[in-house]
């Protein structure tokens, strides 16, 4: 039936729990960088990170749907206290950040046989992600899922977010795909189906336990609605 198979990553594919807000954290992160000499405490660096957050997506006011590049908020943190740090070093930074602010990340049941089979059925398999590449591509490896897809977006990476049309051009662009023959796959009303839905897409909109809290599953317009989150449903089309 499509050609082309666009995934969302968290709460579609993978399954993640993180709590960035804790404080425990932001205690670890500020005796991280006392290491190198940028002298926070906890409460401190926890307010200077969302300052400098909000700070670099003003810069990008030209896009509906910033999204930012959290590397160049960790290398502030540095740099704002007369700290020069390498390009490296803030990457690291920011996947320490990433694993201590994790719970767990792990696939959801049926992924792999999913994938598997719309390999065998000669289909293209793509990712349009809301997330940060310093994070995701890592996480992306150590799931073993990487090799399964043709082509990759990741915001970070392009300035801006689903649900934003330029997102979803620059994958359509990148590897010439035809909206006629595409389907997307989320488990966001919002960013995945809306976004899909505005840029000319059909969908199918998977709840799963991430999806936004105020999700209303009756009002959700999708070619295909998986009430329960179990990707294998998926698999009803690809056989079509």
């Amino acid at each position: 039936m499509y050609k082309n198979y666009i995934f969302d990553l968290y709460g579609t594919l993978v399954d993640i729990n993180t709590n960035e807000w804790k404080m425990d954290l932001w205690k670890k992160m500020a005796e991280f960088y006392a290491f190198y000499g940028a002298v926070y405490k906890p409460a401190e660096l926890k307010k200077e990170y969302e300052r400098l957050c909000a700070e670099e997506e003003k810069k990008l006011s030209k896009y509906d749907y910033p999204e930012i590049k959290v590397e160049k908020v960790f290398k502030k943190l540095f740099t704002n206290k007369g700290v020069s740090m390498d390009k490296k070093t803030c990457v690291i930074t920011g996947q320490f950040f990433r694993v201590i602010s994790t719970k767990y990340v792990k696939l959801y049941d049926g992924v792999i046989e999913l994938l598997e089979l719309l390999k065998e059925k000669g289909k293209k398999v793509y990712l349009l992600s809301n997330a940060q590449y310093i994070f995701t591509k890592y996480e992306m490896d150590a799931l073993g899922i990487t090799g399964y897809f043709d082509g990759i977006e990741i915001s970070s990476e392009e300035s801006c977010r689903k649900p934003s049309a330029a997102f979803f051009d620059c994958l359509f662009r990148k590897y010439d795909l035809k909206k006629e023959e595409s389907v997307m796959i989320g488990n966001d009303w919002i960013s995945d189906i809306g976004g899909a839905q505005n840029y000319g897409l059909d969908t199918v909109y998977i709840h799963s336990n991430i999806s936004p809290q105020d999700t209303v599953i009756e009002k959700i317009h999708a070619d295909l609605i998986i009430p329960d989150g179990d990707v294998n449903r998926i698999k009803e089309i690809v056989k079509m």
